[in-house]
């Protein structure tokens, strides 16, 4: 693989225009695509294999027309103090409310509060519920502006409204401060290289590429029925892993130059040696996330397959783009230690004149793989202790999805879900809906009232209404009000209560009970990610495991590595509960409103930072590797990794954790997350575990740790990351072409 690498460098970098023009058309052509494709319509969530699900197909079934998918909006009126809502001014007001709800166009039906029992007992709060026929996606803006016009005409006449449901449901937005973290990701790269022009390589090909793959993903969201967070998700990810691998490649690139290289032979020679550590970090960042799919979940299998997209198109560019860009560079891109003026050195990058002269001062890496290396066992004892305890929150994790009730309560959806709590109580807002499909039995009523009545018998409910049957009479929904909050454990247990219930209902009359609506499907989306988790870790670490074993030619530096990558995604998972769930620095982090983690998260952070994990594990220890294969001993391989390593993983992982955390001011509460427990897993990651957990198990484990079965090794294929073909060719002043048998013996 290095030789074919390298030659790819060579290439890109002496027809540098042609692959400059390849990259610009591409992106030109994905920003027309994206400009003229048609909006995003309804991104459908379905989870298939669940009750929930089906009970919810069922309904389109048996109930046609009646937009089971379509838009909800509650438009909840509370009188002044000392008022009721059925007062004859108060009443006239939400009735003018309710006809001009009525007149919109894409408006199914609007139920009056005083026709349907939609007034709270103490007479001051009451709501209107408005059925739209599209789903709130696909709402056109009139409509919206009209249920607000409607809403704020209420308030004028001096009563409290607000508008709750997902009629309202907007596109979130990331913030300035992902604008914050990309100038972070500048900064740490003009430290690291002292250069403008080394430091914006990395810069542009990561927006080029992340403008490739969110376009393309914007043109086809209509088609795919993409959402508008798999975008936001592929960009947090592309531009992280995009700006790295550029990194490694211009790092690698310099030092080819130090070592006295032409700059066409340097641009081969670190597309050849760390352009193959980012072909197989990439590889296991697109194994975790499209490994996603696993889940059975088609919009979490979309968000993997685009991200992968994404991270499949960085390592491309940072292959062929970043050689072509050192090319136009030119001198203008130093050797490594040769800064220039921007760091305070002279014209011509050497020390100034008045310097004393002496021995290279060995670097913070040099000294702090020293350090690990002369006590491994204290390194490793207080890094495993301390992401122990970081974990620890993780133990009290509880799973759940954002609702009205989790939103910030400056938001009118959430005023709106706190008065219908206070109004109906806090079940009100989860409403189930029970489907009893009797289309079996031989006496379709007896077995609905039956339904009926156990459920009425169950604890936990407040109130159910009566059976309501279709037009042929073979299936019938009823609405089970609980006494607990939609994300609360009790109404989890009714859920369950319920379908065992109707078990009982089945076995009986044959007509069977299905649990369904929106909190019904949150519950399920929860044990299906639960039960989900085993296999996908099987599958995405067995994979990456194997692809290292070929990596490194070893057992024990995979098996470290995985179980690494275990302890900080705990240790994230931890922090995440702290801040989110237990509401340890919230205000910091602009969390409005503690609860449940995200369902979705354990499974998505485990996919994202096993891939990222091994991204460091790869670039970090294949230098490890390169030393030892070269002669030198076990403890002074892990010295000479840091050396070279050290200082552009450290700079890697900043970068990472700056743009991650660049989205932690998005509105959408699932980014927001994603990107805190993101930039707290690389940082556990990158400076705990493979910054001194490595570098303790490698020194305590000497030369075993690059052992390997000798049947293994001879059956393995040789894809010499470490570039030993490219150093015996150069060497001997050949072809790597014609040293590659020499390399395999």
């Amino acid at each position: 693989m290095a030789t074919f690498l390298y030659k790819l460098g060579r290439l890109a970098f002496r027809r540098r225009h042609f692959v400059a023009l390849i990259w610009v058309a591409l992106l030109t052509l994905a920003g027309v695509g994206a400009a003229s494709a048609p909006p995003a319509g309804n991104s459908s969530f379905s989870i298939p294999g669940t009750e929930a699900q089906k009970a919810f197909d069922l309904l389109e079934q048996r109930f046609p027309g009646a937009s089971a998918d379509g838009a909800t909006a509650r438009v909840v009126f509370k009188a002044p103090s000392g008022e009721k809502m059925t007062d004859a001014e108060n009443k006239a007001t939400v009735q003018k409310t309710v006809d001009e709800l009525a007149d919109g166009s894409e408006v199914a039906s609007v139920a009056d509060p005083y026709t349907g029992n939609a007034v709270s007992k103490d007479g001051t709060i009451a709501y209107a519920s408005v059925k739209y026929d599209v789903s709130g996606m696909e709402l056109e803006e009139s409509t919206k502006d009209a249920l607000e016009d409607a809403a704020q005409q209420a308030r004028d006449a001096g009563l409290t409204v607000e508008v709750g449901g997902d009629a309202l449901q907007a596109v979130p937005e990331t913030g300035a401060t992902e604008v914050i973290g990309i100038a972070v990701a500048a900064v740490v790269l003009v430290i690291t290289f002292g250069s403008l022009v080394a430091a914006g390589l990395p810069l542009l090909t990561a927006l080029i590429g992340v403008g490739i793959g969110v376009s393309s993903i914007t043109a086809l969201a209509s088609a795919l029925e993409l959402g508008s967070t798999t975008s936001i998700l592929a960009m947090m990810i592309g531009l992280a892993v995009g700006i790295d691998y550029a990194l490694f490649i211009v790092s690698r690139y310099r030092a080819e130059l130090a070592e006295g290289r032409e700059r066409e032979e340097a641009a081969g020679r670190a597309v050849g040696t760390a352009g193959s550590a980012v072909v197989f970090a990439g590889l296991t960042v697109v194994i975790a996330l499209v490994g996603l799919a696993v889940v059975n979940i088609p919009m979490l299998t979309k968000m993997g397959v685009a991200a992968a997209g994404t991270v499949a198109i960085a390592v491309l560019i940072a292959l062929t783009m970043i050689p072509a860009l050192l090319g136009y560079a030119g001198r203008r891109v130093k050797p490594a230690g040769a800064k220039g003026r921007l760091l305070g050195r002279s014209r011509k990058g050497e020390p100034k004149p008045d310097r004393p002269a002496g021995p290279p001062k060995a670097n913070l890496g040099t000294r702090w793989a020293s350090f690990v290396v002369r006590r491994p066992l204290a390194v490793l004892l207080l890094g495993v202790i301390g992401l122990g305890a970081a974990a620890v929150p993780a133990a009290s994790l509880e799973l759940g999805l954002p609702d009205d009730g989790s939103q910030p309560t400056s938001t009118t959806q959430r005023r709106a879900y706190d008065l219908l709590s206070e109004g109906f109580g806090p079940g009100f807002n989860g409403p189930l809906m029970v489907v009893v499909d009797a289309k079996g039995s031989d006496a379709p009523k007896d077995a609905f009232t039956d339904v009926e009545k156990q459920i009425k018998g169950l604890d936990g409910v407040v109130a159910v209404t009566p059976p309501a049957p279709n037009k042929g009479g073979d299936t019938a929904t009823i609405t089970v009000i609980p006494d607990s909050k939609p994300s609360s454990v009790q109404t989890e247990d009714l859920v369950h209560a319920i379908r065992d219930a109707g078990g009982d209902v089945e076995a009986k009359t044959g007509a069977e009970t299905l649990v369904t609506g929106s909190t019904a499907m949150n519950i399920d989306v929860s044990e299906k990610l639960n039960d989900a988790l085993v296999p996908y870790l099987v599958l995405v670490v067995g994979l990456a495991f194997l692809l290292l074993i070929v990596v490194f030619r070893s057992i024990l530096v995979p098996l470290k590595a995985a179980l690494g990558f275990l302890l900080s995604v705990m240790a994230a998972l931890g922090a995440v509960v702290a801040v989110f769930q237990w509401g340890w620095l919230s205000g910091l982090m602009g969390v409005e409103e503690t609860g449940p983690v995200m369902s979705m998260m354990p499974i998505f952070m485990v996919g994202v930072v096993f891939g990222l994990a091994m991204d460091y594990e790869v670039f970090l220890v294949t230098r490890m590797r390169e030393a030892f294969v070269h002669g030198e001993k076990p403890h002074q391989a892990v010295v000479t990794g840091f050396k070279h390593g050290a200082r552009v993983v450290t700079a890697a992982a900043v970068i990472m954790m700056a743009v991650f955390a660049g989205f932690i001011g998005s509105s959408e509460s699932m980014v927001k997350m994603i990107g805190f427990g993101l930039a707290i897993a690389v940082f556990f990651d990158a400076f705990v575990v493979r910054m001194a957990i490595v570098p303790a198990v490698l020194a305590l484990l000497g030369k075993r740790a690059w052992w390997l079965p000798k049947w293994l090794d001879r059956a393995l294929p040789n894809v010499d990351v470490e570039g030993e073909g490219l150093r015996t060719a150069g060497e001997r002043g050949s072809d790597p072409d014609e040293d590659r048998e020499l390399v395999r013996a």
